[in-house]
């Protein structure tokens, strides 16, 4: 909704097309453009499919944003099974790189873009990371470096790619699970002392986005609360 408050059409993209029809129907209910394209992001011929569908939509693809995520099993190092293993990182790592190969075509040949992948206080702060959420931390970790990897690789073509790393974030999902106790503790950790709003870091991106983000590539922004 942010997107598109600010003019932007969209294409929400998912599994579950109900879901993205869903989102896609309140974004045109408040007067944006939408389209829901059921896609899973780890396959390829699905993201090349969902490439053509917002193409044939609307003939251009100005902004990519990656926000993929999650991890299957909290276990340590010595328990997490190889093939788990596997699927948290192509959840994490690979649905990016799917993606960003078929939007860069795009975005080469037009000169211009902005690419921003959702990484996690996780990746960026290994003295925060447990060894339960381990293939998680791995693969948001190597997103950062993939976004400054392809920062230099696609800046000759007018093209941005940065990244927006969240902290412990009141989601709804979130405020079901924690009771007010547990937000207070987990936010007392923090220099300001609260927990991020899904908002926050929806600005965050928006930021990276707009004209005013224009020469700002190959960065993280921590939307964090400040914690180290």
């Amino acid at each position: 909704m942010t997107f598109a408050r600010e003019g932007a059409a969209v294409a929400v993209v998912g599994r579950n097309p109900a879901q993205a029809q869903r989102v896609a129907a309140e974004i045109e209910a408040a007067g944006g453009s939408a389209l829901a394209v059921q896609a899973d992001v780890t396959r390829a011929g699905d993201v090349e499919s969902m490439v053509r569908a917002v193409m044939k939509r609307w003939g251009t693809i100005d902004i990519l944003v990656n926000g993929v995520g999650g991890w299957v099993k909290l276990a340590p190092v010595t328990e997490i099974p190889e093939d788990e293993w596997d699927r948290v990182i192509t959840l994490n790592l690979k649905s990016a790189f799917l993606c960003i190969r078929a939007v860069a075509k795009v975005m080469i040949e037009q000169k211009k873009g902005r690419i921003i992948n959702i990484g996690s206080q996780s990746g960026s702060a290994p003295n925060l990371v447990t060894d339960s959420n381990l293939p998680y931390a791995a693969g948001k970790g190597a997103l950062l470096v993939l976004t400054r990897h392809l920062a230099k690789q696609l800046g000759p073509y007018g093209i941005t790619v940065n990244a927006v790393s969240p902290g412990t974030t009141l989601t709804e999902r979130v405020k079901k699970v924690w009771d007010a106790e547990t937000v207070a503790k987990k936010a007392a950790i923090n220099p300001l002392k609260c927990l991020v709003e899904p908002q926050d870091s929806a600005d965050a991106v928006l930021f990276l986005a707009s004209d005013e983000g224009r020469h700002v590539t190959g960065v993280n922004l921590n939307v964090n609360a400040g914690i180290q």
